[in-house]
């Protein structure tokens, strides 16, 4: 295997770091350090930079803003690739951007430009790739509504799906079943509305997410994805009572509260007393008491209800 780092110190467009903490790239604050770290602010330097990664034969991972990862106290012996390319355009209903845009800065233009569809989603962390990749949302709707196209790098060359191609599911796309596809940009539409009306409602919204997950809280958000009640066995169903259900998804803290998860602890890894499907991070912890404690809740959940949570995190 050889060095990769001589060749991607050459790639204009890329700032490339050696042994940076990834416990500063997530929002657990969690992680030791990657050996390398690229950051590729253009189109052209992130595919210069996987080329020459895979033509190396180096060990290399994409991540983005970090909010949904678990990244291992040991670091990550190889190079942690991100795009940090962040431009939108607005045209008429649509708006193109470009996958390394942080989220709310899309929410916030969005609703400057007086388009509605994102409004929801202010609060979320993260970047628009993150977000298409996972299918992010709130409050009942998701980014895959909004989605027209989505232009990603398959390895070998630039391509573009259609939303309908992109196998869009509650939290879920194709780009997590081909993690060697990388999202470069995505083109929404979004319908004209009154920018006033926007602001109040994304206003709204924000003081709910900021009381449930304070943005200085080291937390992923729901570590767990929420149900389809009509994916559940009818055992399990006919014993969730009515006013659980929300828009055909059983939230997934139903069950973890019903298995007593509200405060428990290990070592700095608590979960929340309010809010059985929030884990934090009070000080110190580590990702070895994380994946603990994920894993105690998912055995008492399984011992419970016979389900299988299933986290909305990513581990690196």
């Amino acid at each position: 295997m050889a060095d990769a780092a001589p060749a991607l110190s050459a790639i204009p467009g890329l700032e490339l770091r050696e042994n940076v903490p990834l416990s500063g790239l997530t929002r657990f604050a969690i992680g030791g350090a990657a050996r390398w770290l690229a950051d590729a602010s253009t189109e052209a330097a992130l595919i210069a930079a996987l080329d020459a990664i895979r033509q190396s034969e180096s060990r290399w991972a994409l991540i983005g803003g970090g909010t949904n990862l678990i990244a291992a106290d040991s670091g990550f012996d190889g190079i942690v690739v991100r795009f940090t390319g962040s431009g939108m355009a607005f045209e008429g209903a649509e708006v193109e951007v470009a996958a390394g845009a942080v989220l709310q800065d899309l929410v916030d233009a969005s609703i400057v430009h007086g388009r509605k569809g994102l409004e929801t989603m202010t609060g979320i962390p993260g970047w628009v790739g993150g977000a298409i990749y996972g299918n992010a949302g709130a409050y009942g709707h998701s980014i895959d509504e909004r989605v027209v196209s989505v232009r990603f790098y398959d390895g070998r060359r630039v391509r573009e799906m259609g939303a309908a191609q992109c196998g869009f599911r509650y939290r879920e796309s194709v780009f997590k079943q081909h993690k060697d596809w990388v999202v470069l940009s995505a083109r929404l539409t979004l319908a004209p509305s009154d920018a006033a009306e926007l602001k109040a409602t994304a206003g709204s919204i924000l003081a709910i997410r900021n009381e449930k997950y304070p943005p200085s809280m080291r937390c992923a958000g729901s570590i767990f994805k929420n149900l389809l009640l009509s994916e559940l066995p009818e055992g399990v169903r006919s014993t969730i009572p009515a006013g659980v259900v929300r828009e055909g998804k059983v939230p997934a803290a139903y069950f973890l509260d019903v298995a007593g998860a509200k405060g428990m602890k290990s070592g700095d890894i608590h979960v929340a007393e309010y809010h059985a499907n929030l884990i934090y991070n009070e000080r110190d912890g580590s990702a070895e008491e994380l994946r603990r404690v994920i894993g105690v809740l998912k055995a008492r959940v399984g011992e419970r209800f016979g389900l299988q949570l299933e986290e909305e995190v990513q581990y690196l």
